[in-house]
């Protein structure tokens, strides 16, 4: 699936930006105009509808707004253009990412309250519903699907009945996790779904998405706080001219359309989310073997990316990664506050063999650190 070529001498064990295939990367190579209908019909258009059905069996009740930038932008453009000013947000927060949320809160001046926990526990379906009958000024809820701090996923669909018994709007950055695993927004009541194009449909970085229920967005106008970031507006661009209000990452833009199209050629979600899921087993089975602990019970992982305990106090990460580098796989350094990790990520143009490959790289490296 992958191949070692001069410009590309190593796979991206990462959580995004990740190894891409030569379709997706030969995909780059075109020059685009923003105006022309065989780019904003015939590619950005047609995005947007295949997000949407990617997403929900339900495509009549959502709609898809791309948007520049980073993940984190989209994540940003949905926090600042959804939660309006007597709005009140209650955001789950167990790792990085629930965190930066957090912090864009506190930036954009938003009314929120925070449900944190310690980076290796999941929030309990029990504690939130409490929360909210505590605090029924409580309009949004937000949490991460995938938490790439330790590759903790948390436990989308019991949070979700939570919410929506209370008649909460759902935010749900599903960054790390949409495209990847098997996700309905309908049928969760997810009102707001944000990933970006750099993970697991597998494309490059560039812009991040959001999958909004239509008629919960069209309820925003003029709630942004952010020319620029304003999702609101962004939508009714789309919807009507298919342009971008802005300058629009045209190649990043063809890139994606084509890792769609290598998506549905692997056999959609369900496929890659096997593959992936595969990938993630022999890679704890074969480290395991080698001494290697993973930091989460398998009852909390996702099949995204692994967290990994040093083996010994002495272990030399920054030795271990140079020379797991030079035999072609680059690793990704730990996050957490509570011990000492590094990561490995399984997603993106990487399959089984490539896995087992990894394992006999770390067993030889393993020797060195």
């Amino acid at each position: 699936m992958y191949d070692f070529i001069p410009d590309n001498p190593y796979l991206l064990l990462t959580p995004g930006p990740l190894s891409t295939s030569k379709g997706v990367r030969n995909a780059l190579l075109r020059d685009w105009c923003t105006w022309d209908a065989d780019y904003n019909e015939d590619i950005v258009q047609n995005i947007r509808r295949r997000l949407v059905a990617l997403a929900t069996g339900s495509a009549k009740d959502y709609t898809a707004v791309l948007m520049q930038g980073s993940g984190s932008f989209a994540v940003e453009a949905t926090m600042g253009s959804v939660v309006p000013r007597g709005g009140k947000a209650l955001i789950i927060s167990n790792g990085a990412y629930g965190k930066r949320i957090v912090q864009i809160a506190e930036v954009l001046g938003l009314n929120f309250i925070e449900y944190s926990l310690p980076e290796t526990e999941a929030p309990e379906p029990d504690r939130i519903a409490a929360l909210l009958n505590g605090n029924p000024d409580v309009t949004h809820v937000a949490m991460v699907h995938c938490e790439t701090t330790t590759g903790m996923l948390n436990p989308l669909e019991e949070m979700s009945r939570v919410v929506k018994l209370r008649g909460k709007v759902f935010i749900v950055d599903a960054m790390s996790s949409f495209g990847g695993i098997p996700i309905d927004a309908k049928e969760l009541g997810i009102d707001y779904l944000i990933s970006s194009s750099n993970k697991c449909i597998q494309g490059v970085p560039g812009f991040g998405f959001v999958v909004a229920r239509t008629e919960a967005l069209s309820e925003c106008e003029g709630v942004a706080r952010s020319l620029c970031l304003d999702l609101y507006s962004q939508w009714k661009e789309m919807d009507k001219t298919g342009k971008w209000r802005f300058t629009s990452p045209t190649h990043v833009v063809r890139a994606f359309f084509q890792a769609l199209d290598e998506m549905e050629a692997e056999g959609g979600v369900e496929a890659r989310h096997a593959r992936y899921t595969e990938n993630q087993r022999l890679l704890v089975d074969g480290m395991a073997r080698l001494g290697f602990k993973a930091l989460l019970p398998a009852g909390l992982q996702s099949p995204i990316i692994t967290s990994f305990l040093y083996p010994s106090p002495d272990f030399d990460f920054k030795a271990f990664y140079e020379r797991m580098k030079a035999r072609g796989f680059v690793l990704y350094p730990g996050k957490i506050s509570q011990a000492d990790t590094f990561r490995i990520g399984n997603i993106g143009d990487v399959c089984p063999e490539d896995i087992k490959r990894l394992i006999e790289a770390t067993a030889t490296c393993r020797e060195c650190a």
